[in-house]
């Protein structure tokens, strides 16, 4: 396996997060065969910008970022908080009290090796060093959704055709301690 180190970020990481969203969105969008949304993908890098920023400004409080690096380079990032209003509408504010996982982004020339696996490792260990006992996840992401039922099983909310014809969303619910 690959030397990785996992840490927090820091303000001197931002434009290379930035780059590192951009590329990675960009790649889904191509694999998912949505590349044509560009409103939908400029969102989605907004979206990621703007969390990490809430991370850097609250020092961790309000988003809590985790970046995997290779040789000085940031292949891969996690992040929880507060659960989107995507979910609690999707949900009708079920899960609003639960932290969300997100951001499980790996550079496409890394995935497949175990970083995200990695990750995941490393999110669960900081949120119940927290005492966080249960999150929610969620994708539209149709690649994604088949590592996230191999993980966690069937999703809680299905919501079929939310993206368009044969584009769901999934939710998940999730017990720290059975994933630990």
């Amino acid at each position: 396996m690959l030397n990785i180190e996992i840490r927090r970020p820091k303000l001197k990481d931002k434009e290379e997060l930035h780059n590192f969203f951009k590329i990675v969105i960009k790649d889904t969008f191509i694999r998912e065969g949505i590349e044509n949304n560009v409103y939908d993908l400029e969102q989605e890098i907004k979206f990621k910008k703007k969390y990490l920023q809430y991370d850097l400004d609250s020092n961790g409080k309000l988003r809590y970022f985790l970046i995997a690096e290779h040789n000085e380079n940031i292949i891969g990032t996690i992040e929880y908080g507060q659960s989107s209003d995507l979910i609690d509408s999707c949900t009708n504010g079920e899960l609003k009290h639960l932290v969300e996982v997100g951001t499980v982004f790996v550079r496409p020339d890394y995935q497949k090796q175990g970083i995200g696996n990695l990750l995941l490792n490393s999110i669960y260990e900081a949120m119940k060093n927290r005492g966080i006992e249960e999150f929610c996840l969620d994708s539209g992401y149709s690649n994604a959704q088949k590592i996230w039922i191999k993980k966690f099983g069937s999703p809680h909310y299905f919501l079929k055709n939310y993206w368009g014809e044969n584009r769901h969303h999934m939710i998940w619910r999730i017990t720290l301690s059975k994933v630990l």
